[in-house]
């Protein structure tokens, strides 16, 4: 079975502070998956970060490797940030 998301080495930042430290997982396709923890462990932060609702937060940085149909989900934020654009 093929993987339908795969996270290599995901760290978020909010400004100085480290939410999601070195997060690497896949995620099978057509299998249900759920992300089960205590309160504040980062499981919301992790389901933002693959939506990209965290773009939309002042001072959050997201750095490791997301792909998604062979692009980088946060390619365009990497390219911006160099002023390739």
């Amino acid at each position: 079975m093929t993987d339908k998301i795969t996270i290599s080495g995901l760290n978020l930042f909010y400004s100085q502070n480290q939410a999601l430290h070195s997060i690497s997982l896949s995620i099978p396709a057509g299998k249900i998956t759920a992300f089960i923890g205590p309160s504040g462990c980062g499981k919301s932060t992790l389901l933002k970060t693959l939506n990209r609702m965290n773009d939309l937060v002042p001072g959050c940085r997201v750095e490791g490797i997301i792909p998604q149909k062979k692009l980088q989900i946060y390619l365009l934020q990497i390219i911006s940030k160099t002023k390739i654009l």
